[in-house]
C-alpha cells in the first residue's frame, strides 16, 4: 500500500470507481481498513447491498439523500444535496483524524469541484491530512483540471477508444 499518497482515475471512460474499488479490495487483502464515501452517484441498492458484504474491511457511505442525478435536480434540491455532500467531505476530514481507515476512497469527488461545491482549498487540506495520517487517498471523477494534476501524486486516466 502507499502510505500517505493521493492517487486520481478520471477521464470519460468506463473503470473508474472499479479501479478505486479494485485498489481498495487489495488493500482490504492485506488486512487494511477501506472507506469508501460515493458522490454525485444515483442510488444503486444492489451495489449498496452487496458492500455491506465486505464489512468491515471495506466500508461505503453516501450522504445523498435522492435517487435522481445531481443535474437532473432543481436548483432548491441541489443546494440540499450539496449541503449533503459537504457532510460527506466532513466526514472524510473525521474518518482521517480519527485513524478510523488505511485507505479512503472519495468516489466521484471531482465532480464536487467541477460543481462548485467545494473548493481546491479543500482538496489541498485533505491530502495533506491524509499524507499526515499515513493514508492512501483515491479520488475519481470525469473531469481533471491542472490544480488537481499538480496536487496529485499518481494521475491515471481512463478514456473510452472504442
Amino acid at each position: 500500500m502507499d502510505k500517505g499518497i493521493m492517487k486520481v482515475y478520471y477521464g470519460d471512460g468506463k473503470g473508474k470507481t472499479a479501479s478505486a474499488i479494485g485498489q481498495g479490495i487489495l488493500a482490504a487483502a492485506e488486512g487494511e481498513s477501506v472507506i469508501l464515501i460515493q458522490f454525485l452517484k444515483c442510488r444503486n441498492d444492489s451495489e449498496i447491498s452487496f458492500f455491506t458484504r465486505l464489512e468491515p474491511e471495506m466500508k461505503l457511505f453516501r450522504f445523498e439523500k435522492g435517487n435522481a442525478a445531481f443535474s437532473e435536480l432543481t436548483p432548491e434540491q441541489q443546494a440540499e444535496e450539496s449541503m449533503n455532500m459537504k457532510n460527506g467531505m466532513n466526514f472524510a476530514r473525521k474518518v482521517l483524524a480519527t485513524g478510523e481507515c488505511s485507505v479512503l476512497i472519495l468516489d466521484e469527488v471531482l465532480g464536487l469541484l467541477e460543481n462548485q461545491i467545494i473548493g481546491l482549498a479543500e482538496l489541498r487540506a485533505l491530502k495533506e491530512q491524509a499524507q499526515n495520517a499515513g493514508v492512501e487517498l483515491i479520488l475519481t471523477g470525469i473531469h481533471m483540471n491542472d490544480e488537481v494534476l499538480e496536487l496529485a501524486d499518481q494521475v491515471y486516466s481512463l478514456d473510452t477508444v472504442k
